[in-house]
């Protein structure tokens, strides 16, 4: 994806992801009681006979928004120097106070899974899985890094990468003696290893780094080994499958597509991602157009993105164009939690496991919580 896009679209997001629910707010989807197929192979499911040809929504959830520590305990070794992802050279001398903050909840996730989750001071409005409800949020607006919050935590290291800003305030901890590190912003399935390394280098704990990226490749494969088994055999019966971006709130329609992080999604579960037929590269503003030559049978969205439309009625009636595709005719939107569905982090096996159980089992996936009262809707609610 081009570097100009690029920024462009993660500086939407930032102002954006949150514009639907508070900082605070308790993620819907944990610890969900409603998800009692989560562990269960796919083959042991109710698997839909044509899932190109399902009726109605459903939601690919997590038994639990915990993150396993990785069976390693090896002391920090410290001092170590790394060279960050902007090039600039970091010694880090300390990691008794870690602050790791970036706009998905992903470096958190990887620091707990490194088994340092005891030593985070605070976090961002995306972290939110357990063990990090009473951790002060730092960031202010949506995504915007809050100096005052973040030097009042005196971190011995910030962990961030650039789709959380501003920079200026990343130097502003420079200059006040934190040790910063900005690691790769790329979120994708195939990175996720490299984004370990980075972390645990910086922390001084690299045979736990170790440790975690063969865990994570040992996860991936079992659910990749599970998910293929539910694929069509045939291409032509495999559903054709669209990510969309929406904040009803903010007036906000995108569509995501190659190098995005939901083609990555899209490929693991088997789908054809319709995006890269019709040539949509990276993340860019959605038109009918694009949406009916696309003919996607399935619409992959955040579950706050969905609410703030007012549920599948209301993104239908608010798109006109979704009508005209096959998606839209039956109604068949997969949701999944905004601080889940692109973490691509420690959870990714389990996050790829959900939605290709939420598009070939639906019997066995919840449905969409009903959309609020149109008085409460964040639909209703202004931008941040």
């Amino acid at each position: 994806m081009r570097l100009s896009a690029r920024i462009a679209t993660l500086a939407i997001l930032a102002l954006t992801l949150t514009a639907c629910a508070p900082a605070d707010a308790p993620d819907a989807q944990r610890d969900d009681p409603a998800c009692p197929a989560a562990t269960s192979a796919l083959v042991e499911l109710d698997l839909a006979p044509d899932p190109r040809a399902v009726e109605g929504p459903s939601t690919a959830c997590l038994s639990s928004s915990a993150i396993s520590p990785v069976d390693d305990d090896t002391d920090p070794d410290l001092p170590v120097d790394v060279t960050d992802a902007e090039g600039r050279s970091v010694e880090i001398s300390a990691v008794d106070r870690i602050l790791p903050i970036d706009i998905s909840g992903t470096i958190a996730a990887t620091v707990f899974a490194l088994g340092l989750g005891d030593r985070v001071v605070g976090r961002d409005s995306s972290t939110d899985f357990t063990g990090t409800e009473d951790l002060p949020v730092v960031t202010a607006s949506g995504h915007t890094l809050n100096a005052e919050a973040i030097l009042g935590l005196a971190p011995d290291i910030v962990l961030t990468d650039t789709t959380i800003g501003p920079k200026e305030v990343r130097q502003q901890l420079r200059d006040a003696g934190i040790a910063v590190v900005v690691v790769s912003s790329e979120r994708r399935l195939d990175t996720a290893d490299d984004l370990v390394t980075e972390i645990a280098r910086a922390l001084g704990v690299p045979s736990r780094g170790a440790a975690l990226v063969s865990r994570q490749a040992a996860e991936l494969t079992a659910a990749l080994e599970d998910i293929e088994a539910a694929i069509p055999v045939d291409a032509t019966d495999r559903p054709r499958m669209l990510f969309l971006y929406v904040r009803g709130s903010a007036n906000v329609y995108y569509l995501f597509g190659e190098d995005s992080g939901a083609d990555s999604l899209i490929d693991a579960v088997g789908g054809v991602d319709v995006a890269e037929e019709i040539g949509w590269v990276g993340m860019k503003p959605l038109t009918a157009e694009a949406l009916i030559a696309a003919q996607p049978d399935v619409l992959v969205m955040m579950t706050d993105g969905l609410a703030s439309v007012g549920g599948v009625d209301g993104l239908i009636a608010t798109i006109p164009a979704i009508a005209q595709t096959p998606a839209g005719e039956n109604r068949r939107v997969v949701d999944m939690a905004d601080s889940q569905i692109l973490s691509f982090g420690p959870r990714s096996a389990e996050i790829i496991h959900a939605l290709a159980r939420a598009v070939y089992a639906p019997a066995d996936s919840p449905a969409p919580a009903d959309p609020p009262a149109d008085g409460d809707s964040p639909a209703a609610s202004p931008a941040p």
